[in-house]
């Protein structure tokens, strides 16, 4: 069954050619022109992605994407944006956004980053023959249910933070740099998104550190990277 992209985008010039693109790859699509038909498609026919715009009539973009991670749902969420400025871009990340990409885009990067997102989310039922569990103290990361133990409840996590958790605590100890994040979790490399990862750590250590701002297992080492620190 070919997976089903959801695009929440109010330019049909645009939605022309994501569809013809997404088409010619083997995709199903589902258009929306506006956030709120967006965001009742997304919790009634739950696609394997979302491309989502920002400027969005009704609903804009930001709004969808909180709604839709309230509804707990874990679909990738690529970000279309035309806008410059990087606050905009890491309030996205931190409604749950999983990635973004600035208009105007190359339909090639684009197609490849859906590819990636899809792969990830799909590796959810493949995983069903991982039966490891990585331990530590209170937490617990489950790789074959795809999910997160603190205290002995789970966490929501969205498919990139669990990602980014399980290569970290596979690898505890060991520093990576944003880059090498970049190219280990999110499958692709590309300059000037550091904050990304920045934003998805941050994310993560709001839901299995005790107190955040004083982290116990995902620690920065400054002007290199972070590390996972087994308790």
């Amino acid at each position: 069954m070919s997976a089903l992209i959801l695009i929440v985008e109010d330019e049909k010039n645009i939605v022309d050619i994501l569809n013809f693109n997404l088409r010619r790859e083997g995709y199903d699509t589902l258009e929306a022109f506006d956030g709120r038909t967006g965001l009742q498609l997304a919790l009634e026919k739950n696609p394997d992605l979302i491309l989502l715009d920002l400027m969005l009539p009704q609903l804009d973009g930001y709004e969808v994407c909180r709604q839709i991670r309230e509804a707990g749902s874990s679909i990738p969420i690529l970000i279309l944006t035309a806008r410059e400025d990087e606050d905009d871009k890491v309030k996205g990340l931190e409604l749950g956004a999983d990635d973004y990409i600035t208009k105007p885009f190359s339909v090639r990067e684009l197609l490849a980053r859906v590819k990636t997102n899809i792969r990830r989310s799909a590796m959810i039922t493949e995983s069903a023959d991982d039966t490891d569990a990585l331990r530590f103290g209170t937490l617990s990361i489950d790789t074959a249910g795809y999910t997160v133990f603190k205290d002995g409840k789970p966490l929501e996590l969205t498919a990139r933070e669990f990602e980014l958790l399980k290569f970290l605590a596979a690898h505890a100890g060991t520093v990576f740099s944003r880059e090498a994040l970049m190219e280990q979790v999110w499958n692709y490399e590309y300059a000037g998104d550091a904050r990304t990862v920045d934003v998805t750590i941050r994310r993560l250590r709001e839901k299995v550190e005790d107190t955040p701002a004083h982290p116990i297992y995902i620690l920065t080492r400054r002007g290199v990277g972070y590390l996972f620190a087994g308790q």
